[in-house]
């Protein structure tokens, strides 16, 4: 196993009491591992960047990045810091509904990317981003949802007509751009396919929506002739999502080449934290990431991916971190062919399986998921970068990937969605632990 940091090497081990995990948390939390720069309305930028790093534009607010920060808090007891988080994003997302009512209406193409919400905006001001970016990610709309939901439904946070509303329009959206089979771009922001990683978050979402209309009573008070509060209507959007994923899954997408793809990371958030499949599909898909996109230093996103693949600062850097057709336009003209194996490893997804074993232990018992939640947590503190490292010690980084040959931190160090996730494994630890 991989251990960058010579401190948190002493600390790890095959088997852990509750103080061993009180100990390792203590630690980072000393070397400020879980420092969460956060703004004053509530929101969070994906990274930490300084100068050298601002060309990613990381600096930015994204909406899926914010759920799984606000998540995070709320699994450690936080809620303040997740409720106001959310609070801002119905806020920004009221701002600009526009653009659910537009397409909604049929007022615009809902093909051309910058009609759609936009999912990565200016977090100080709210403002949408004048950058041509690949907008169409259902996966980022629904995990507000169902986040919104789920913290309502909990008593966790208080909602009101307006919100609910404001809420029924992403419902409304889902049904006119029929989410079930509409390409969007995903958890990676790249080329549009029909992907069951995106489905399955609508569909945890609707479920959820469904669950506070049932629960609510301001639902009686939502707007009259408002069909997305209908519960036969909400079922069949719903069964709609649930067919299609009943047809691609295991894979992320069946469509043709090059759209296809048999193995993808992100399916691993439809196990947890969304818990919306379980059974033998989630089984499948568990060996499929362990077997074919598991590497030494953390796990690929799928095969053949080029963001920060070997030798990635060749690139020049305003192209880095843009849209991904600039990218391979890029590969192109320069003669470059991703081979296999050279692909970016991530740290995001160590910590999810580590919760995802946590979580199977927690019901069954069985000392061999408890086993592997150990491992995976494993693997995920030895992610963290070491004492003499560039970017200093005690950070989570968004990947590692290869520069001529050895493996080193991607410049989106320390990458916030990696501490979110880090600190959700280690409380399940502690949990499973009790």
């Amino acid at each position: 196993m991989m251990i960058q940091n010579e401190t948190i090497s002493q600390l790890i081990q095959a088997e852990y009491s509750p103080w061993d995990i009180q100990e390792i948390v203590a630690l980072l939390k000393q070397q400020n591992t879980f420092n969460f720069p956060i703004l004053e309305n509530g929101l969070f930028p994906a990274a930490a960047v300084v100068s050298t790093t601002e060309y990613t534009g990381y600096g930015n607010v994204w909406v899926r990045d914010n759920i799984y920060l606000a998540y995070a808090h709320y699994v450690c007891g936080q809620t303040d810091i997740a409720t106001k988080t959310v609070k801002t994003l119905i806020h920004y997302f009221q701002k600009h509904q526009s653009r659910f009512l537009n397409i909604i209406n049929s007022q615009v193409d809902q093909e051309e990317v910058m009609q759609r919400p936009h999912i990565r905006f200016n977090g100080q001001t709210l403002e949408e981003i004048d950058q041509e970016w690949n907008h169409a990610q259902n996966d980022a709309l629904g995990y507000f949802v169902w986040f919104y939901c789920k913290l309502v439904r909990e008593k966790n946070l208080e909602t009101n007509i307006k919100e609910l509303e404001g809420i029924s329009l992403f419902i409304a959206y889902f049904d006119a751009i029929q989410y079930w089979q509409d390409e969007d771009s995903g958890h990676w922001e790249e080329d549009r396919k029909i992907e069951a990683s995106s489905i399955g978050v609508v569909v945890a979402a609707l479920t959820e929506f469904k669950q506070l209309l049932q629960e609510s009573p301001l639902a009686n008070n939502l707007t009259e002739n408002n069909r997305v509060t209908d519960l036969s209507f909400l079922s069949e959007l719903i069964t709609k999502g649930k067919k299609e994923l009943h047809r691609i899954l295991p894979s992320d997408c069946i469509q043709e080449e090059p759209k296809n793809r048999r193995y993808d990371s992100a399916l691993l958030f439809l196990i947890y934290p969304l818990q919306i499949i379980e059974g033998k599909i989630a089984e499948q898909i568990l060996i499929d990431v362990i077997n074919n996109l598991q590497g030494d230093y953390g796990i690929r996103r799928y095969l053949k991916d080029s963001f920060w693949c070997k030798n990635y600062k060749d690139i020049p850097p305003k192209i880095r971190t843009t849209l991904s057709i600039d990218r391979e336009q890029w590969f192109k003209d320069n003669n470059r062919e991703l081979q296999l194996g050279e692909e970016a490893q991530w740290c995001i997804f160590d910590p999810i399986l580590s919760a995802i074993f946590g979580l199977k232990f927690q019901r069954t018992k069985d000392d061999n998921d408890l086993d592997k939640q150990t491992h995976y947590l494993n693997r995920s503190l030895g992610q963290i970068t070491a004492s003499d490292s560039s970017f200093g010690g005690f950070k989570c980084p968004e990947l590692y990937y290869l520069e001529k040959q050895a493996y080193v931190p991607g410049d989106a160090t320390p990458l916030l969605w990696t501490q979110a996730n880090l600190k959700v494994a280690l409380e399940m630890m502690k949990r499973s632990l009790l």
